[in-house]
């Protein structure tokens, strides 16, 4: 007989228990494109919680190499790359990623998160290791649990402890086959840097491959943003995978990786979430393309958002905000248990100024916080006025 049972009784149950617990997302609906000020909601506000850093997402280039491709080759390119939709706008956008990365050869998919789940899997079995950061993003966490490989995890940003696991590594029996070192380039929740140089230094002492996550460095970091590992200046022999996103600095959606030939090659036949997902639709990739091409001709924007930056920091900093260890455009605002930080985004909201709150299990329980992210067409005005509203909420809230 079976047992009495209703099999969704408990997905009510769970959403109240987060909801006791201040631990339920509640979506806001952009009402307009995404811009420093924005309709949220049926309200304007300052917009301070986008990955929109260079404001490419309605830059006119971008947009209307969106359009043209559109008219061109339609809405969407009616297969996975790997059957019949691999169009010449993929092509283009995979060979000009690479030039503009200084990579032999570079694959894109259809987001990041699918990039790492789909990669990851891939590099290791049994037999083999993933040792990662202990912060790093949920998409490396569960690219890793799709793996059948033994995995080990070191203290954030801690080359010691991270020598320590390599050093145990090489005791185990029988030897691993692979190791492969994997770590944010730029922590999203914090906006600190993975020390790569370290990485790479110890991962060459012990033959291991090192894969970087470069989704919040792209656009920031490096040469008109080329990223963490040019910004290290650190070689293809050093860091053997940069993985990333368009859907952060470049301002449209997809994900990426960059290394040797051998690397596309064995990717574009082994990655399910390559072979098995629809290609993106052409608009979206020439749109990537254009991206790339502003980034390399209009350095401006890369030197406002760091301007924004700095400004918006020193404001919170002179203000008494505990405000982390950030080192780009994303400065957390700590404010310990998840209720408090729902109650600063709630009271910021109510004065026109749009950030949201980051608790568990994002961050652990004690380390809520507000996730501020700047960009390039912030004016000092609207900053100046965010920050008057962060210090007086600071102060009703007892943050400050």
């Amino acid at each position: 007989m079976a047992v009495n049972r209703h099999p969704t009784k408990y997905l009510g149950e769970e959403y109240q228990r987060l909801v006791r617990e201040s631990l339920n997302w509640e979506l806001k609906v952009l009402e307009s494109a995404s811009e420093p000020v924005c309709r949220v909601s049926g309200k304007n506000v300052i917009m301070l919680c986008a990955n929109n850093y260079l404001n490419l997402a309605t830059h006119p280039q971008v947009v209307d190499a969106a359009i043209e491709a559109t008219r061109k080759y339609g809405a969407g390119a009616g297969s996975d790359r790997s059957i019949s939709g691999n169009m010449t706008v993929h092509e283009e956008l995979d060979s000009r990623l690479a030039s503009f990365k200084k990579a032999p050869a570079s694959l894109t998919f259809q987001t990041g998160y699918m990039t790492n789940q789909g990669v990851i899997p891939q590099l290791a079995d049994r037999g083999d290791l993933f040792v990662s950061d202990e912060l790093n993003h949920g998409s490396i966490i569960d690219g890793v649990r799709l793996s059948h490989a033994d995995r080990a995890v070191f203290k954030h940003k801690d080359v010691e402890d991270l020598a320590r696991v390599m050093e145990e590594a090489e005791k185990h029996e029988p030897t691993y086959r692979r190791i492969w070192i994997l770590t944010d380039g730029v922590f999203s929740m914090d906006g600190d840097l993975a020390p790569l140089a370290d990485i790479a230094k110890i991962a060459k002492q012990h033959n291991a491959g090192v894969y970087v996550d470069d989704a919040h460095g792209e656009g920031v970091l490096g040469k008109d943003g080329r990223g963490i590992v040019d910004h290290f200046h650190l070689g293809r022999d050093e860091v053997h995978i940069e993985m990333g996103t368009f859907s952060k600095a470049f301002g449209v959606i997809g994900g990426h990786i960059s290394g040797s030939e051998d690397l596309r090659n064995f990717a574009l036949n082994k990655v399910r979430t390559f072979l098995l997902s629809a290609a993106v639709p052409p608009g979206v990739a020439a749109a990537c393309t254009a991206a790339i091409n502003v980034l390399e001709t209009e350095p401006e924007h890369v030197t406002k958002v760091w301007e924004n930056r700095n400004y918006f920091l020193d404001g919170l900093k002179d203000a008494g905000f505990d405000t982390g260890n950030s080192e780009t455009p994303i400065i957390p605002v700590m404010c310990g248990r998840s209720k408090k930080a729902r109650d600063f985004s709630e009271y910021l909201w109510t004065r026109g100024i749009f950030v949201l709150p980051i608790f568990f299990p994002m961050v652990s329980r004690e380390k809520a916080r507000i996730r501020v992210q700047l960009c390039t067409k912030h004016t000092q005005e609207q900053l100046d006025q965010a920050l008057e509203a962060f210090k007086k909420g600071g102060r009703q809230l007892k943050i400050l």
